[in-house]
């Protein structure tokens, strides 16, 4: 008897243990809900400029669920304000490797590039947006516009760029 109820008991371990991870697992489409929370936060006080708690906040929400790709892009977001273009690409860059169609991280991308001046992979992504919303959306009326405004910062810069005197 006890031979055969070893290896039955044995089975039964290993069964659940293979099950409590398939147990507490989410599936890819559900976020944690403290990474949300802290996803609401971050948005709420990038709204009313607060960048260096934003950035905290939504860094919180990324180290509760590294798949929030919300988080990435309000990120981006908070990079752009602070002028680190090259920073907010990096990070839609990740929103991106999640979703590779994530409409707002196409359209912060971007933005982004136009203000470094790549505006032939800026036009890359307006076109991969019109590709994914043929009937228009808020994205591609956006990244049109600052593809057609061109980069703020070095439009800014001229204009600071004091003019030589001449005698």
């Amino acid at each position: 008897m006890m031979r055969v109820s070893h290896p039955v008991l044995m089975a039964l371990c290993a069964a659940g243990l293979m099950a409590g991870p398939a147990v507490s697992q989410r599936p890819d489409n559900q976020l944690n809900p403290l990474s949300v929370t802290f996803l609401s936060q971050g948005q709420q006080q990038l709204s009313v400029g607060k960048f260096d708690e934003a950035s905290d906040s939504l860094e919180s929400a990324l180290a509760a669920d590294p798949r929030n790709r919300a988080a990435f892009v309000s990120l981006a977001r908070v990079a752009q304000k602070q002028r680190l273009f090259g920073k907010s690409i990096r990070l839609t860059n990740k929103a991106l490797a999640l979703e590779p169609n994530d409409l707002d991280a196409l359209e912060v991308q971007g933005e982004a590039m136009v203000e470094l001046g790549a505006k032939a992979r800026a036009q890359a992504n307006l076109a991969k947006l019109q590709k994914l919303c043929p009937s228009g959306c808020k994205q591609v009326a956006t990244l049109s516009g600052a593809i057609t405004r061109g980069p703020t910062v070095a439009s800014a810069r001229a204009s600071k760029t004091p003019t030589p005197k001449t005698n």
